[in-house]
């Protein structure tokens, strides 16, 4: 997929920008980066979500009497290229906090980065669970529900199921092996005689899609939990749909109702999966409307859930640099503890107590309508509903702060 004119032209802006020294004193310089290339599904309505609100802010004046200007890089899809960057960010380009990233093993990279630096990092994307318990650090705070927090969104749907042989396929990185692990622990505590009779793990991006759906197939599951997602899961859904694969078996799945990966699969879209996503053109919330109408009105287009998290991560930048009234790190990091933002999916807080943020997920099946995938019975689940107490918190993130 190539990227529009208008996401070029932001890019050039925000890396040109640079070169113009007087522009530095009366601007707020943001480190974003981001996996462009290799995940442009996602990250290009991402990068017009960022566009937006960064237009919206600083036509009001920016913060603190300054605008806001976002030095955007791509991490190459790699942790260690993605440490460099953040390291060139911080120590050449000055900026006062840093931003984005997308694949969960980048994410924790990061994270590490910013623990060891005392730099302030918002992941926006990245879910795994230990960028904000086992691995979290007192600079580190996350936008997005976590592999947590979307697995327990789907349990009422999986432990409704009432299957007894269950298979999983998973991308195989820190993404995929932690919401596997969530699932099996989540199922089995709800449902103690549960089986898991298949673990199908494919390399992200390198899948043999009639390989794992013929391996599904053969281990005679009840119920499938699916977490591909991208260019997999379209080969997958492929594969599965001709060999049968789906029929009669309940599959409960990760980010599928995401227009980035919905819109692919076309008529192929499987009808009846109980999955996390974003039905773009059925939320009817004021709040909402008001964004689809200025995203539609710039880009002549429709958001995608990429939108909503460049969206809400600038906004959520915007918000702690107001409250913290200051650039200094400290006190960034203390003002985005328990800091409320307003955002299309409605108010929500990120948690002192372990950093996450309580934006929640649209949970609800798939259908298909015209000839395109869409999400039916759906419903917003708060994210804060679906997050352990802060004394079970402390236990999942011991030395953190």
């Amino acid at each position: 997929m190539r990227p529009t004119h208008r996401v070029l032209a932001f890019a050039t802006l925000a890396t040109a920008v640079l070169t113009a020294p007087a522009f530095a004193q009366d601007t707020i310089k943001i480190g974003e980066l981001n996996s462009y290339k290799a995940q442009p599904a996602f990250l290009e309505p991402y990068k017009r979500g960022m566009e937006l609100a960064l237009e919206e802010i600083n036509g009001k004046g920016g913060v603190l009497g300054k605008k806001l200007e976002l030095v955007v890089r791509d991490d190459g899809a790699n942790p260690g290229e993605a440490v460099r960057v953040a390291e060139e960010l911080v120590t050449r380009e000055g900026v006062v906090m840093l931003t984005g990233t997308f694949l969960s093993n980048i994410g924790l990279a990061v994270t590490n980065f910013a623990g060891q630096k005392k730099v302030f990092f918002l992941a926006s994307e990245p879910l795994t669970d230990k960028i904000t318990w086992a691995d979290g650090n007192k600079y580190t705070y996350r936008l997005r529900a976590s592999t947590y927090m979307q697995t327990a969104m789907l349990m009422p749907a999986a432990i409704g199921a009432n299957a007894k042989r269950w298979a999983i396929v998973y991308p195989n990185y820190e993404y995929g092996q932690s919401a596997a692990a969530t699932f099996k622990e989540m199922l089995k505590k709800a449902q103690p005689g549960v089986e898991f009779v298949t673990e199908q793990a494919p390399p992200i991006g390198k899948i043999e899609a009639g390989a794992v759906a013929q391996a599904i197939d053969d281990a005679k599951p009840d119920a499938i939990f699916n977490v591909l997602f991208g260019a997999d899961l379209t080969k997958f859904v492929r594969e599965g749909n001709t060999r049968g694969v789906f029929k009669n078996r309940a599959v409960v799945s990760l980010l599928s109702g995401e227009p980035e990966y919905l819109d692919p699969l076309g008529e192929e879209t499987p009808v009846g999966w109980t999955a996390t996503g974003f039905p773009w053109d059925k939320i009817k919330t004021p709040e909402y409307v008001a964004f689809l109408t200025a995203y539609q009105k710039k880009f002549n287009d429709y958001p995608r859930l990429g939108s909503i998290v460049g969206y809400t991560t600038i906004k959520s930048v915007a918000a702690g640099l107001a409250k913290a009234n200051s650039t200094d790190t400290e006190k960034l990091v203390e003002a985005f503890k328990g800091l409320t933002v307003a955002g299309p999916f409605g108010a929500f807080q990120y948690r002192a107590s372990d950093h996450q943020a309580t934006m929640g997920a649209y949970v609800g099946k798939l259908a298909l309508e015209k000839g395109k995938g869409t999400m039916v019975d759906f419903k917003y689940v708060d994210g804060a509903s679906v997050l352990p107490n802060d004394a079970d918190t402390k236990k999942l993130r011991p030395s953190a702060d």
